[in-house]
């Protein structure tokens, strides 16, 4: 099974949930696609076997070549691409690396380049195969790089994938071909919001769902009367444990020492293999 974990903002617990899971899973893969501010490493603490770089194709132009005739300005829909002083201008921080502009060039006017926009990463943490992935500072966009997290888990079984907080195009990128969607939601009126941002994702992608409840008190909690009102499943309670959020806080996972912690990813689990086999 491959279940990806996403939550609509960030502090919900999305990485808690998805760290835990895998590590009560055996022999699961965790891949962290939050490549702007990835903290896996904080809870498996791999030991890293490789490490390789991610570029992406950006246009170059042969001036001396270039006749002025605009077609590769015409054909980009991304408006990369200008005319100033009858040579062309480059935005690379919109320019999507889609190669349409060389293909169309008649003149052979336009080469292309590699540029660097991150690196991914790969590693073991006991019984725990670890992919993770980070954004250069100063890039535009995380796509290309989980893109490239993606490519290396695309066989494989029994994989967690941890998304970037959100519903934007990382998001969409890192759920497209998992088995099941796990919605990870507080007990607030912004944690309902935001479970409503996500839940309207996974609809438009088709995507068998589940919601998990995070830090669950007796009080109100208008995620799980969302839920409700939606007929979505819930899936999972897990109650707000002092010390769950200590060994959370302090880069533990939890299923390896907290027996609250070990029943509640335990029932989810089960629930999970019986959800992705129907």
């Amino acid at each position: 099974m491959k279940i990806a974990v996403l939550s609509g903002k960030g502090g919900t617990g999305k990485t808690f949930v998805s760290v835990n899971l895998a590590a009560s899973i055996k022999h699961c893969i965790y891949v962290d696609c939050d490549v702007e501010a990835p903290n896996g490493t904080l809870f498996f603490k791999p030991k890293m076997l490789e490490s390789k770089e991610v570029t992406v194709a950006i246009p170059t132009f042969q001036l001396e070549q270039c006749t002025g005739c605009k077609q590769c300005v015409a054909f980009c829909a991304f408006h990369a691409l200008a005319f100033v002083k009858q040579q062309p201008l480059l935005f690379p921080e919109v320019c999507h690396s889609c190669g349409g502009c060389k293909v169309v060039c008649p003149y052979n006017a336009i080469d292309e380049e590699e540029k660097r926009v991150g690196s991914v990463m790969k590693g073991i943490s006991g019984t725990t195969a670890f992919v993770s992935g980070k954004m250069d500072v100063g890039q535009v966009s995380g796509v290309p790089i989980i893109k490239a997290i993606l490519s290396q888990i695309k066989n494989e079984k029994n994989v967690i994938i941890d998304c970037p907080p959100g519903s934007g195009c990382m998001v969409m990128e890192s759920i497209k071909d998992v088995d099941y969607c796990i919605l990870v939601a507080e007990p607030t009126e912004f944690g309902r919001h935001n479970l409503e941002m996500v839940y309207e994702l996974v609809k438009v992608f088709h995507k068998k769902f589940g919601v998990v409840l995070n830090k669950c008190t007796e009080s109100d909690n208008p995620s799980e009367r969302f839920c409700h009102e939606e007929h979505i499943e819930i899936i999972g309670r897990i109650p707000f444990d002092r010390e769950i959020g200590k060994k959370n806080s302090e880069g533990e996972i939890a299923v390896y020492s907290n027996e609250t912690a070990i029943a509640a990813f335990d029932a989810i689990r089960k629930r999970l293999e019986k959800k992705v086999r129907c």
